[in-house]
């Protein structure tokens, strides 16, 4: 966890509506701040659409605003998860690369719904589509609502660990962009690209160090689902190939147990200022 004797805390790992998070951007704001948290990246999935909501909000409660984004990926035929930092949301390229992803997330969402009326169960994809909000990307927690709603499981986590989970009967690959593409993309946005949460998928094989030769920025080194081993070693790798640090809670709320987590996982100001002055230099 980030270091006590510090005034600042920054959370660089949250989660809106926009995506699969359940808190509005202000929403999200406040307990930011009700927590103590002093800087807030908002990274929701493949979408932008949060930030100028949340950098209004944040002014008035007085947080920092990173702009942030969680690129989904693959590497090696598995999925992982690019955190981007400082990102401009403007950016047509980018906007350009989401807009299309979304159309790509619609199609592979109708083909889960459609394996889903094979397994006996009348959902729609309208009843999908009820669960995202603007011009967000629907994935399988929106699916896993409806299905909830629908009556069909009891909670997310039967929808994930019977239907809609990797290699489930309902299952559907995303159509997920390279790390390597996934990196330059963030870099050609003006941003930063860290591997978020390595601890979940990279822990036994070289991938984590083939994206390092692919130029990633940084490493999530502070995360709930690693151990304090997992944070020692993603401390030593970042320090022995001059990466970045980033941290944060990975908030969604509404989760179990989501809620006490904010304010618990963070990164200091040291990591803050190391951002900056890498997007400074370059």
């Amino acid at each position: 966890m980030g270091s006590v004797d510090s005034n600042i805390k920054a959370d660089l790992h949250t989660h809106t509506h926009y995506s699969d998070g359940y808190h509005t951007p202000e929403e999200l704001i406040q307990s930011a701040k009700s927590a103590g948290l002093t800087h807030l990246a908002i990274t929701d999935h493949d979408n932008v659409d949060a930030i100028d909501e949340a950098l209004e909000a944040a002014s008035r409660y007085d947080i920092e605003l990173i702009p942030g984004c969680e690129i989904s990926a693959e590497h090696n035929g598995k999925e992982t998860h690019i955190l981007a930092y400082f990102i401009d949301h403007n950016n047509t390229e980018l906007l350009d690369y989401l807009k299309n992803f979304r159309k790509e997330r619609m199609k592979r969402a109708e083909k889960i719904v459609e394996k889903l009326n094979e397994l006996g169960m009348a959902i729609t994809i309208g009843d999908v589509l009820k669960q995202v909000k603007g011009n967000g990307s629907v994935g399988r927690p929106h699916i896993a609502v409806a299905m909830i709603e629908c009556g069909f499981v009891n909670n997310y986590y039967d929808a994930f660990g019977k239907y809609i989970g990797d290699d489930k009967p309902a299952y559907v690959k995303k159509p997920n962009i390279s790390t390597k593409d996934a990196i330059a993309l963030i870099n050609r946005s003006g941003g930063l690209s860290f591997v978020a949460h390595p601890g979940r998928y990279l822990r036994h094989n070289n991938s984590l160090f083939e994206m390092i030769e692919f130029g990633i920025d940084g490493i999530e080194v502070v995360h709930p689902s690693h151990s304090d081993h997992d944070i020692e070693y993603y401390r030593d790798i970042s320090s022995q190939y001059f990466l970045l640090e980033s941290g944060g809670s990975d908030f969604h709320g509404g989760r179990i147990n989501d809620v006490s987590i904010l304010g618990r996982y963070y990164v200091p100001e040291i990591k803050i200022t190391a951002m900056k002055n890498r997007l400074f230099k370059a």
